[in-house]
């Protein structure tokens, strides 16, 4: 399992990833799950995966060698491609890709095929784009209304974007934002865990601004998770307690 989360606002890109992968509670690992694909003033990509390890790893190796034109003979790659649109449609292609040539030996192996992937950035004229992009390789792309995206074990880090992230948030209050989501997946899932990933494109800079991995004892990290922590007692502790279901006072009887 994994926890990846997208936030596309009008400064422009948050990317963040956790990296541990396991096989089973006594084989647990960590891997990469964060890529940047790059060209100098052309273009700034990042792409984030989920799933079955083997088939994300496979479709980002076939990304970064390039798939064959049909039509022209050509070598496609991100980096080639002329628009985000077209880029997310290429990763699609791979994953179908990877499906048809790997798809029969999992299926006789019991293995669901199981891939999902975030990817966002600009390619230099069009504008900057988040998409989640499915197993079957369709996809979706967020939107002002929506400005965040999500894959693999979403629902702990869901509620603390949905109430806290507009498309007029600062780029690295987002930032901060999603690594509180984070944290609130850390706690309640065991298979999500540091290091953390992390990349900001600011929107027509066409390079990272930040490219980071926190590791296990970062101090800002460890301040974030204590401060939230502190700030929802302080929050809950502040709310009136509910009028439901109060004990009856002495010597009433039924509540009257």
């Amino acid at each position: 399992m994994t926890y990846c989360a997208g936030v596309l606002v009008g400064g422009g890109l948050v990317m963040i990833a956790d990296t541990r992968t396991n096989a089973g509670l006594d084989d647990i690992s960590t891997y990469r799950k964060l890529h940047l694909f790059q060209r100098e003033d052309h273009a700034c990509l990042a792409l984030s995966t989920a799933g079955n390890l083997s088939v994300s790893q496979t479709v980002v190796s076939l990304l970064q060698e390039g798939l064959e034109n049909p039509e022209t003979g050509e070598i496609e790659t991100l980096l080639s491609a002329p628009s985000m649109f077209k880029a997310a449609q290429l990763i699609g292609k791979a994953i179908r890709r990877v499906r048809t040539v790997d798809g029969p030996g999992l299926k006789e192996a019991e293995i669901r095929f199981d891939v999902s992937f975030l990817f966002g950035g600009q390619i230099k004229g069009g504008p900057m784009r988040l998409y989640m992009i499915y197993s079957a390789g369709n996809f979706i792309e967020c939107s002002h209304d929506a400005p965040f995206l999500q894959v693999g074990e979403h629902k702990y880090g869901k509620p603390i974007l949905d109430r806290a992230v507009s498309h007029g948030t600062d780029l690295y209050d987002a930032l901060k934002i999603a690594l509180i989501s984070m944290d609130s997946t850390m706690r309640s899932n065991l298979s999500v865990g540091l290091p953390i990933d992390i990349a900001v494109i600011r929107r027509d800079t066409l390079v990272p601004e930040l490219v980071h991995r926190i590791e296990i004892g970062e101090p800002y990290f460890h301040d974030l998770r204590e401060r939230w922590s502190t700030a929802l007692r302080a929050a809950h502790m502040a709310i009136p307690s509910p009028p439901y279901g109060r004990p009856a006072r002495s010597g009433s009887r039924n509540g009257l």
